[in-house]
């Protein structure tokens, strides 16, 4: 998946921060009089080094100073520890707005664009990018808010000080700007391929959990350890540069930090000698040197985390700045009917999975799709689905559709919540009846609290038989026009089809429905069969007129019956 610009994010950010603009500029006028105030310590300790100096400092003096500089320190404290958490409190906002903009944008993507990227990078980015952005907040913010200010603030102390002193730093400022641009050219995009690092190495991982039984079977578990340990010292070597590069930014600038003292010593000595300042003059501007040199330094401790966050924030932004037009997926009509025109499919650079199909299904008929496998079943329900784009050929479809694999999912949650999940406004009564239709209602006798029984992972476990069923009833509250039915209940074994196919039948009532069907005997009760050979569609009928031909299909009829 792309990786935002620094111009993309900045943009984005800038959007997102619509409704925080007023807060922004109030948190922005806070911290520039809370360091403002700051700088009455400094010009007081001057003060009272020259009153030391020319013999005129007496008790009252000494003590009229010292409050004054404990109450500019206290408000000072208030002010800026009141800008912090204001500055936190809307860049948590704009991080929550912007991690659902994320989620949902994901959510909304074609699938062959997350297949094409892999969904250990999008994982990646929701969580590990999400989490470096969230974490750097603490560290980040409290140093951003103070620098930004005390810079511009003890710049414009030193310049109404005396312009000497100012000009002394600035002769030294190229050496921090040198510094910053070196960083900034090399810093990005080591942290960028460090996360990219990262998720490869998370895509490994999700491919050997998802794949574990089959690793184990096949014996690959060595390889795969081996693959996860090339992606982890990858890792670790992209990490040790991120901490080489900060390094060498330590070394930088630590020499403008020795220069920029040295230089205000020197032009304080000189200005002195010349009776143009004075000690508390030079005092009150190394004051102010040293003190905008802290936050500076400060920042140079968070420079590593905030880098890490900005790469991830690139990383999250690019995904929510993937475009992806009408064409993306297939037209959808107010029609029932589906209609295919020449539609061809490959997966990457592959052979043609699809070759050229046309397929018209009026409304409300039940077409089974047929054939040995690799024929294009799957690919054919995909397309259909909208969940795989054609390279040519046209898709119209209807707008709801529905698809269940045989690969259902249970989420984390209770009853209630897997299938509203599917009809939000759905009330009690619906979710029984939905139960009822699909054969399911006996899983509220195996469940505690019934409705309510957590299940996914953690919670109450389902047979593949249930959750096969929960898919459907699920399936049957979406109230589709479209269903899609990929080998739905093939997991299920044997044992259970009979129950599944009248629960498939219950959903497909009244609908549209292309079936990809793994028993004949499902196939033979649809008003339509295709077989499919090689990408294309050779065979189409009843199954009564497709037995009568004594082609591709009539054998596997024949097959299937022997094998009863």
């Amino acid at each position: 998946m792309p990786v935002a610009s620094g111009r993309e994010t900045v943009r984005e950010v800038w959007r997102l921060s619509h409704g925080y603009r007023l807060r922004l500029a109030a948190t922005g006028v806070l911290g520039l009089v809370s360091t403002g105030v700051d700088l009455i310590v400094p010009g007081a300790i001057g003060f009272l080094v020259d009153r030391v100096q020319a013999g005129t400092a007496d008790l009252a003096t000494v003590l009229t100073v010292t409050v004054v500089m404990a109450l500019s320190a206290v408000l000072g404290a208030a002010g800026t520890a009141l800008t912090i958490v204001l500055a936190t409190r809307v860049y948590h906002s704009i991080l929550a707005a912007l991690r659902e903009q994320l989620v949902g944008h994901a959510m909304a993507l074609p699938q062959h664009l997350v297949e094409r990227a892999g969904t250990g990078d999008l994982i990646s980015r929701s969580s590990d990018d999400v989490t470096a952005v969230a974490d750097a907040a603490p560290a980040v913010i409290p140093v951003l808010t103070v620098t930004a200010f005390t810079i511009v603030v003890s710049l414009g102390g030193l310049a109404a000080l005396e312009r000497p002193y100012a000009a002394a730093f600035a002769v030294v400022l190229p050496v921090y700007v040198l510094a910053v641009r070196w960083y900034l050219r090399i810093g990005p995009g080591v942290y960028r391929a460090e996360r990219t690092a990262m998720s490869a190495r998370a895509q490994q991982i999700l491919e050997s959990q998802r794949g574990y039984a089959t690793m184990l079977g096949f014996g690959l578990a060595e390889q795969r350890h081996r693959a996860v340990m090339t992606d982890s010292w990858r890792v670790a070597r992209q990490s040790l540069r991120a901490r080489t590069v900060l390094s060498m930014l330590n070394a930088r600038l630590n020499l403008g930090e020795c220069l920029s003292l040295a230089a205000v010593l020197v032009v304080g000595f000189v200005l002195i000698d010349h009776n143009a300042s004075t000690v508390g003059g030079a005092t009150t501007a190394m004051l102010l040197v040293l003190r905008l040199l802290g936050p500076v330094n400060q920042l140079l401790l968070v420079i590593d985390t905030l880098q890490s966050a900005l790469a991830s924030l690139s990383r999250m932004i690019g995904v929510v700045t993937i475009p992806f037009s009408s064409s993306d997926v297939p037209a959808q009509t107010t029609s029932t009917a589906v209609r295919l025109d020449e539609v061809s499919f490959r997966y990457g650079e592959g052979p043609r999975v699809l070759d050229g199909i046309t397929l018209d299904i009026p409304s409300g008929q039940h077409v089974a799709v047929v054939g040995v496998s690799g024929a294009g079943k799957t690919t054919l329900a995909g397309v259909v689905a909208g969940t795989q784009l054609p390279e040519a050929g046209r898709v119209t479809r209807p707008s709801r559709t529905a698809m269940i694999t045989q690969e259902v999912h249970v989420f984390a949650g209770t009853l209630r919540d897997n299938l509203t999940l599917a009809a939000p406004g759905a009330t009690e009564r619906d979710l029984h009846a939905a139960l009822e239709a699909t054969g399911a209602a006996s899983i509220l006798d195996v469940l505690p609290d019934r409705l309510d029984t957590p299940l996914g992972v953690g919670g109450h476990p389902l047979t593949d038989a249930q959750a096969q069923q929960l898919a459907l009833a699920r399936l049957l509250l979406t109230d589709a026009d479209l269903v899609i039915l990929d080998e739905a209940t093939a997991e299920a074994g044997s044992t259970y089809a009979g129950q599944l196919d009248r629960a498939a039948d219950a959903v497909l009532a009244g609908r549209t429905a292309v079936v990809v069907a793994h028993r004949l005997s499902q196939a033979a009760t649809c008003d339509r069969i295709m077989v499919m050979e090689h990408g294309r569609i050779i065979e189409t009928g009843t199954h009564g007129e497709l037995v009568d031909a004594g082609g591709v299909y009539a054998g596997l009829w024949t097959a299937w019956e022997a094998a009863q």
